[in-house]
């Protein structure tokens, strides 16, 4: 399937643009940031675009936008198998499992060996319920549920059915380890880091996270929201 092929700028009939979504950007960010650059460059008041798949605003790498007809397809890309680096850090927890809050316990990390991490990990392979962190635009009686928690209201959420794939330790540093997982749709890998510091007596949260893969897709042919502005700006219109 043609991606960024520039030389035919149909945008309405349909693209597929891969981006790099930077560090402290939205996913909505990246759609609404796209939508303006295009309507502004082919002089449109509407177009469709949407992306598949919502990264946090922590969280870097592959973002799928599509445009125009294309929309029709986001519901597709949504459920094909993801890849993510991600960075936790043991021996403490967040009310966010990562860095959007303050630490609010710490924990005993000494005890934790590489031997150790590959003894729990195998128990995250497969099919497992999975509860989805209180700070995430999961829908709790209409409103989400991360506007409950940055209220400081008692949150409860019901577990999600999940699938990962595999996990592979790519560093491990103590307090920190970096893994490489492959995950299905619906994923949290926030929750992930909170279970396995749980799995290991201890607590987590995530770091760092990058998705690097959405089913055929890699970060690797993405472009970043620059790349993309500077591209478009140098197209010219018959």
């Amino acid at each position: 399937m043609v991606t960024e092929d520039f030389k035919n700028i149909d945008f309405q009939e349909g693209k597929l643009i891969l981006i790099d979504k930077p560090l402290e950007w939205t996913s909505f960010d990246i759609v609404n940031k796209v939508r303006y650059l295009i309507s502004k460059k082919l002089q449109i008041k509407k177009i469709k675009v949407g992306h598949a798949g919502t990264l946090d605003p922590l969280a870097t790498g592959l973002l799928i936008v599509c445009t125009g007809k294309f929309t029709k397809l986001i519901e597709t890309y949504q459920g094909q198998e993801k890849e993510y680096i991600a960075t936790i850090k043991l021996g403490a927890t967040t009310p966010s499992f990562d860095r959007e809050t303050e630490e609010d316990n710490i924990y005993e990390w000494s005890h934790i060996t590489l031997e150790a991490l590959n003894r729990v990990i195998p128990s995250f392979i497969g099919e497992i319920d999975q509860v989805p962190p209180v700070f995430s635009a999961k829908k709790i009686d209409g409103k989400r549920s991360y506007e409950s928690a940055r209220k400081g209201l008692d949150i409860e959420l019901k577990p999600n059915k999940i699938v990962i794939y595999s996990i592979e330790i790519i560093k491990f540093e103590l307090p920190m380890v970096t893994v490489k997982l492959v995950c299905s749709k619906g994923t949290y890998i926030r929750s992930f880091a909170r279970d396995l510091g749980a799995a290991l007596q201890s607590g987590a949260y995530l770091i760092d996270l990058r998705r690097t893969k959405i089913g055929e897709f890699s970060v690797e042919n993405a472009q970043g929201i620059k790349e993309f502005e500077e591209k478009l700006k140098s197209l010219e219109l018959n």
